[in-house]
């Protein structure tokens, strides 16, 4: 039996495979130009602070509305919508999720510390909240240079770790306790 390339490539049968091919790529660009038009209205909806009509459970959507929850100073409530983004992140966008929970809690720290230079209580614990948030998102991305930053700012304003039982005189204080010092 002889194999006859000439009757695959009948007129007939390029004409069908050229309609299905057209038709495809019809298709295929009737749903790209509605995706476009969805991201557009996506973002449109994002910038304005509407919620979106599609992708409204993306990462991207959580995201953004927890990024404007915090520029209206509703800090609780952005705080909670970027913790739950958190699970379905890559480490890129982890960063950036710590990052701006890391800014949620030195902005409140800062509110209320007033002008003062040095912190103090509830103060005090809002800064290291966003210190471990900054060097969270360190660690999930290295070069977030605004991370670095933000986490500088912070350090030259915490007070130094105390050593316990080194007061203002260098004795020994709460360490050696009622042990005599020298030789009896």
């Amino acid at each position: 039996m002889k194999f006859n390339i000439q009757s695959l490539f009948t007129v007939k049968k390029l004409s069908w495979f050229l309609v299905f091919l057209s038709l495809t790529c019809l298709l295929a660009s009737i749903y790209t130009f509605n995706r476009i038009r969805q991201i557009d209205e996506f973002n449109q909806a994002i910038s304005s602070g509407k919620t979106p009509k599609t992708d409204k459970q993306s990462f991207e959507a959580k995201f953004a509305t927890a990024l404007y929850l915090a520029k209206k100073e509703r800090y609780k409530e952005a705080t909670l919508l970027f913790t739950q983004t958190l699970p379905k992140a890559n480490a890129s966008q982890k960063s950036a999720v710590n990052y701006n929970i890391g800014n949620i809690f030195f902005l409140r720290g800062l509110a209320i510390n007033g002008t003062n230079n040095t912190v103090r209580d509830e103060s005090e614990y809002l800064i290291r909240q966003a210190k471990t948030a900054y060097q969270t998102s360190l660690k999930n991305d290295n070069s977030h240079w605004d991370a670095r930053h933000n986490l500088d700012r912070l350090l030259t304003m915490l007070p130094g770790t105390p050593t316990p039982g080194v007061g203002e005189s260098d004795t020994p204080g709460l360490i050696m306790g009622n042990i005599p010092v020298g030789l009896p």
